[in-house]
């Protein structure tokens, strides 16, 4: 059999573009008859024959990624330089790797996930045996990548492609600031090299920032080419069941997993809700596994393969797994809780139904998730003062500094901090260097209009995802799929007659799937009804008693420079003390727990100017207070209780600390008060500059001192409303192990992050 022909050969050159492309689409797919929908091949054209700038906005699965491997292809046959691909995601670029490689695209991929093979890379770029290059967003801002392959890509570049172009725009759901640096990147370009962006997710306004930063330079040139068409997914059939509480969500999940068909996804807001459904969900006989952002790369492969592979029911998902995962016959896909936008849905739920007739797609609302959306909303975004503040250091420093060293000069929490610097890189304030961050000294002004603007966006599209959630039958112009459709500003769509608006639920609603009140007869075997093995199974999981809460073992970097030293005048530094450490503590349960952190939720609530409501404990709160301290399983009982004194709750966590010691009969050494001009604690975000702020907030009086040494070195239950740095309970421990208390045992209602 003959070897196949390079794909940098020159053959013998077909009647015509479409006939060559059409040879290498069904090389590409492994299909004969396969032929291009309609927009590929105006794509194809587009970019191959008259090298323009274009814009596809197509459906999930209409095959944007056929076009840009097949004008790649085309276009080294032309002798141009290696395709540069822009994507977002590992799992997406070993699946185009993959695809390419099937067509005879020679095809390789730099990212956090295989630097072993870097060089190797490097040089096949070099001797030009590579048609396409797929880079992350994030390899962009890598100095020694910038600084020692851009300029070759660049200079080289037959064609440039950005996938997943929503995230170029902070119009866009999922925004990413590396992905700003893609328009510089245009602009480099000469405009000959016809580039080429693709999104399954944006509006009008998305569309028009996108092809805005695409846009040809010189006079003369042609505008953008978008190519857009509908975005309805006649497979998929929607649906929406708002049930009371995540006890009635997660029965039903438990009863009706398997009733829905094939393999599929099962996204959820937080972290934890997604180790907590997986760890309810999986059977030795039906895998369910928890895929987030605390999964390892290597992990994450195994779970996509085990998806796709339909060697597990299902996939207990954050948004981690989003773009870029590709399994054309995923049967289902359901949301424990509502994501902020009907964008963002149309993205996840356009996972599912891609190669066959028809899939389910089911939302469970909850009632935390706006509290959810709230805490992502303002973690986003950047503001003006910390942005101010990281100019203000780097610019008076002589060097780069590092993100943990500019940490300690700048209240900014770590992930916030992180994503300024990238917005500030992206808009040339900033620069990453070997060392770390530097000023470029450039002129930069915080764009106050565009972030209230972006932010008001934001609150329209979650408002939007409560319509479509309160969406009913009986209004012919009403359909779930419409209202996605016009989210996204596609004026084709109709009703689709499959949803669960357009037609009855498709799914079991409650009323259809209680148990009957059928006599024991009715179950000769003894076996449990499937309601009550739900039940169960959902209890143990909600009412299982406390979390661990780790202590503290370092001191953050940096104290000495914000005035905290020992006592003997030394740098605060690396380990802190055993002795004076906290043991590990518990909480009730985590805020973004499922079930308990609902009532939590309730009663450390804040009122309309932002305050901390202090509230009394509800009698379900006190009996799990109880259950908490039944189950710890502490080596010695401890034999007091004191407070933190609290400016925002001092009457909760006083009540709290009282309530266990008289029922402990435990001795009450009161709360360990604060300075006299505590007051709360707005700023002091990350770890160093909360150390700071808590310095010398808490002083131990002489009579508590007494009651202490009294103690002869007993443990100490150590009582406050919530934890969140967990800097309070490592300080205020440490002043009571100072003063020679035993081991101090944390214990909060709530545990914060």
């Amino acid at each position: 059999m003959d070897s196949p022909t390079p794909a940098t050969a020159a053959p013998t050159p077909p009647p015509d573009l479409r006939t060559e492309a059409q040879e290498a689409l069904r090389a590409l797919t492994g299909r004969a008859d396969a032929d291009f929908h309609d927009g590929q091949f105006e794509a194809i054209s587009a970019l191959v024959e008259e090298r323009r700038r274009v814009l596809v906005v197509q459906r999930t699965g209409w095959g944007k990624s056929a076009v840009y491997f097949l004008a790649a292809l085309l276009q080294r046959r032309r002798g141009a330089g290696p395709a540069l691909i822009i994507s977002p995601l590992i799992a997406l670029m070993r699946d185009q790797v993959s695809a390419a490689r099937r067509a005879g695209v020679r095809a390789e991929a730099i990212s956090s996930a295989n630097p072993t093979e870097w060089a190797d890379i490097e040089e096949a770029l070099d001797a030009d045996e590579l048609d396409v290059l797929l880079v992350s967003p994030e390899r962009l801002v890598n100095p020694r990548f910038r600084a020692e392959q851009m300029p070759r890509l660049i200079s080289r570049c037959g064609l440039l492609v950005i996938d997943e172009a929503h995230c170029i725009s902070d119009w866009g759901h999922d925004f990413r600031p590396d992905y700003r640096r893609l328009r510089d990147l245009v602009g480099e370009l000469g405009a000959e090299v016809p580039v080429l962006a693709t999104t399954a997710t944006a509006n009008s306004r998305v569309v028009a920032d996108v092809a805005e930063q695409l846009g040809t330079p010189g006079e003369g040139a042609a505008p953008v080419l978008t190519l857009r068409g509908s975005l309805t997914r006649d497979s998929l059939r929607l649906g929406c069941l708002t049930l009371p509480d995540d006890r009635a969500r997660l029965e039903y999940l438990v009863r009706h997993l398997d009733e829905l068909p094939g393999s599929g996804i099962i996204y959820t807001l937080t972290v934890s809700a997604a180790e907590d459904l997986a760890d309810l969900l999986d059977r030795p006989e039906r895998r369910v596994r928890a895929y987030t952002g605390r999964t390892d790369a290597e992990e994450r492969a195994e779970l996509e393969t085990a998806l796709k592979d339909n060697e597990v029911k299902a996939l207990a998902a954050t948004s981690a797994l989003g773009m870029g995962f590709d399994k054309p016959d995923l049967g289902f896909v359901v949301h424990l809780g509502a994501p902020s936008s009907p964008v963002a849905y149309y993205q996840q739920v356009g996972r599912a139904g891609r190669a066959t007739e028809t899939a389910d797609v089911l939302l469970l609302p909850g009632r935390e998730d706006r509290a959810i959306w709230e805490y992502f909303a303002t973690a986003s975004m950047p503001a003006q003062a910390d942005a101010d503040a990281v100019l203000a250091e780097l610019g008076a420093s002589s060097g780069p500094v590092s993100t943990p060293a500019l940490e300690a000069r700048v209240d900014v929490k770590r992930s916030a901090l992180e994503l300024l610097l990238k917005v500030l890189a992206v808009e040339g304030a900033v620069e990453s260097v070997r060392g770390g961050w530097v000023s470029t000294g450039a002129s930069w002004s915080y764009d106050a209009p565009r972030y209230e603007n972006v932010a008001r966006a934001r609150r329209e599209e979650q408002q939007a995802m409560l319509d479509y959630e309160r969406l009913r039958s009986g209004d012919p112009q009403q359909c779930r799929m419409l209202f996605l459709a016009r989210q996204l500003d596609d004026d084709t769509a109709v009703p689709c007659g499959r949803c669960d608006v357009c037609a009855p639920p498709w799914y079991p609603t409650p009323e259809a799937a209680a148990p009957s009140a059928a006599p024991e007869a009715a179950h000769p075997t003894g076996a449990e009804p499937a309601a009550d093995t739900s039940r169960d199974a959902v209890s143990r999981l909600l009412d299982r008693v406390g979390v661990p809460v780790d202590p503290r073992k370092q001191w953050p970097q940096g104290l000495d420079r914000l005035g905290i030293t020992a006592a003997s005048g030394a740098p605060l530094r690396g380990n802190i003390a055993p002795a004076e450490r906290v043991e590990e503590g518990r909480a009730l349960a985590r805020m973004s727990d499922l079930g308990w952190a609902v009532p939590l939720r309730g009663l450390l609530r804040v009122d309309e100017q932002g305050h901390r409501v202090d509230a009394s404990l509800t009698p379900a709160i006190a009996q799990r207070v109880v259950e908490v301290l039944a189950d710890w399983g502490w080596d010695r009982r401890p034999e007091a209780v004191v407070g933190i004194g609290s400016a925002t709750r001092p009457h909760l966590v006083r009540e709290l600390a009282s309530g266990i010691a008289r029922l402990g009969r435990m001795q009450d050494l009161g709360d360990v008060p604060t300075s006299s001009d505590a007051t709360e604690l707005f700023g002091a975000r990350n770890s160093a500059f909360r150390v700071a702020a808590l310095w010398d907030r808490f002083v131990l009086t002489p009579e508590l001192i007494e009651q202490i040494d009294a103690l002869k070195g007993a443990p100490v239950l150590l009582v406050d409303d919530e934890i969140d740095t967990r800097w309070t309970m490592t300080l205020v421990g440490r002043l009571l192990r100072r003063a020679g208390s035993g081991p101090v045992l944390p214990l909060s209602l709530a545990l914060i992050s």
